[in-house]
C-alpha cells in the first residue's frame, strides 16, 4: 500500500507548503497529494480552501510550478483540482468551472515531474473527464463519498485509473469491486496505525495520511523502501 503525504507532511509542516512537500520526500513517503486552484490572472496556486479576496494573501500562496519542483525526482504526485460549481447552474445539473483544466495540464507538461508519476483527481467528474479528453496520457481519479456499483462501472468505462473514497467507507467488498472493474483504490485521510494496517490487509492500493513517517512505521516499512512510480492498472 502506497503512503501518500496528504498536502505534504502536513502534521509536521504547514499544509500545501514547499516545506511540507520536501519533508514528505525526506521522510520516505511514496508520494504526495496537493490541491491546485486557478487564481485571478491565470496563476495556478496550491491551496485547499477557496481563495480569499485579499490579493496579498493569494500572492503569498505557492504556485503549482514551485511545488512540483519541490516534489523531487522520486515521489508520486496526486494533483487534486479544486474548482467550484458555476454560479447559477441548476442543482439537478451542476456545472463546474473547467477553466483550470487546460493550464493545469500545461503546467504538468512543463514541470520536471515525469507524467508517469502523476495522477489528477477531483470530486468533479466533468473535471477529470475533461482532463482525460485533453491528455489521456495523464492518469485520472475520482474522489468520492460512496462506492456504489454504478459509480464504479462509469469510472471504469470512462478510462479513469482510480477511485479515491473517504476512509470510513472503505470495506474489503468495496475494494474488491473496484479491483474487479480495473480501478485502483486510494483512500483519504488516515493517521491511525491500526486502521492503516486494516486498509493494507484489504488490498487498498494507497492511503493519504498527514503523518507519512508514522504510517510507514505502522506498516513495518523504512524510508528506504519506496515506490518509484504509480502502480498502473493493467
Amino acid at each position: 500500500m502506497l503512503i501518500i503525504a496528504h498536502r505534504g507532511a502536513s502534521r509536521a509542516a504547514p499544509e500545501n507548503s514547499v516545506e511540507a512537500f520536501r519533508l514528505a520526500d525526506e521522510l520516505g513517503a511514496d508520494g504526495v497529494e496537493l490541491d491546485v486552484r486557478l487564481a485571478t490572472g491565470g496563476r495556478l496556486v496550491v491551496a485547499h480552501d477557496p481563495l480569499p479576496d485579499d490579493r496579498a494573501a493569494v500572492d503569498g500562496l505557492p504556485d503549482l510550478t514551485t511545488v512540483l519542483d519541490a516534489c523531487g525526482e522520486r515521489m508520486l504526485v496526486n494533483v487534486e483540482i479544486k474548482n467550484e460549481p458555476v454560479a447559477g447552474s441548476p442543482p439537478d445539473r451542476v456545472e463546474f468551472d473547467l477553466a483550470v483544466v487546460a493550464p493545469t495540464i500545461e503546467a504538468l507538461h512543463a514541470s520536471p515531474v515525469d507524467l508517469r508519476r502523476l495522477v489528477i483527481s477531483s470530486f468533479s467528474w466533468p473535471t477529470i473527464d475533461a482532463c482525460r479528453q485533453l491528455d489521456p496520457a495523464i492518469a485520472t481519479a475520482a474522489l468520492c463519498l460512496d462506492l456504489d456499483d454504478g459509480s464504479i462501472g462509469r469510472l471504469a468505462r470512462r478510462g479513469h485509473l482510480a477511485v479515491h473514497p473517504y476512509v470510513p467507507l472503505v470495506t474489503p467488498e468495496g475494494v474488491q469491486r473496484c479491483h474487479d472493474a480495473g480501478l485502483l483504490v486510494t483512500t483519504w485521510t488516515c493517521n491511525d496505525p491500526a486502521r492503516l494496517r486494516e486498509l493494507a490487509a484489504m488490498g487498498v492500493d494507497g492511503v493519504c495520511t498527514d503523518v507519512p513517517d508514522l504510517a510507514l512505521a505502522a506498516l513495518g516499512r523504512s524510508a528506504a523502501a519506496v515506490s518509484p512510480r504509480w502502480a498502473r492498472a493493467g
